[in-house]
């Protein structure tokens, strides 16, 4: 398995392992091909993926707001699940941040996702209860 930087050429394959995994997206807004193509130029360093044989099996999207990094968008073709894909893009994502001088790293997981829950604990990801999370949105494609 390789874990690099992925291109705007391999927003297709990211689709299809969002839809595979039924990972909600926004095609029309925030997750449109021009949205991420945006993203990437600004930050291309924040696209990883992992490969196995040349087919895409994971990919995550990173932030930061450059006193946190925040771990966005974690998946993984379920064929490939339990074989530490997960756990690597965790890392690569974490080395990236480390390179821009971020030093804590974030990831918000819904309440249900026992998983995802799981799988940040056993990379030393410690779950904190007394933050409630807000947002606000211009549409709901954003």
């Amino acid at each position: 398995m390789e874990i690099r930087r992925l291109a705007i050429n391999n927003y297709g394959e990211m689709v299809r392992l969002w839809i595979k995994t039924k990972l909600p997206f926004k095609p029309e807004g925030r997750d449109s091909r021009e949205a991420i193509a945006t993203q990437m130029k600004a930050n291309p360093e924040f696209f990883l993926g992992a490969l196995e044989d040349n087919r895409l099996v994971g990919s995550v999207i990173i932030s930061s707001d450059s006193r946190k990094g925040w771990i966005n968008r974690l998946v993984v073709d379920p064929g490939f699940r339990r074989r530490g894909v997960a756990k690597a893009l965790i890392a690569g994502s974490e080395k990236v941040l480390r390179r821009h001088g971020i030093r804590i790293f974030c990831v918000l997981i819904e309440d249900y996702n026992t998983v995802s829950k799981k799988l940040f604990k056993e990379c030393n990801y410690v779950e904190g209860r007394d933050v409630i999370y807000f947002s606000k949105r211009d549409s709901n494609e954003v």
